[in-house]
């Protein structure tokens, strides 16, 4: 099973995941990035800070970048 490391970067800083994780497909990493930067997004608004900015690179086991998961692009918008 191959295993995708997500990268959370920002403007300021890049924080490496070096653990990784199985997954059986790109579409999963995809999935399981998308429930990461909400996550996240979740707690940076408790503490009052907008982190819409940042993005996920999803990479393969030697650091090739495989995809981009803007942390705006993972919801959906309230009018």
């Amino acid at each position: 099973m191959p295993k995708f490391h997500f990268n959370v970067v920002s403007d300021a800083a890049v924080v490496v995941d070096l653990e990784g994780s199985d997954l059986p497909t790109l579409e999963d990493a995809r999935r399981e990035a998308v429930q990461d930067a909400r996550a996240l997004m979740s707690q940076a608004v408790l503490a009052g800070k907008d982190i819409s900015a940042r993005r996920i690179h999803i990479c393969d086991e030697q650091g090739a970048l495989l995809l981009v998961v803007h942390f705006a692009e993972t919801i959906r918008r309230a009018d």
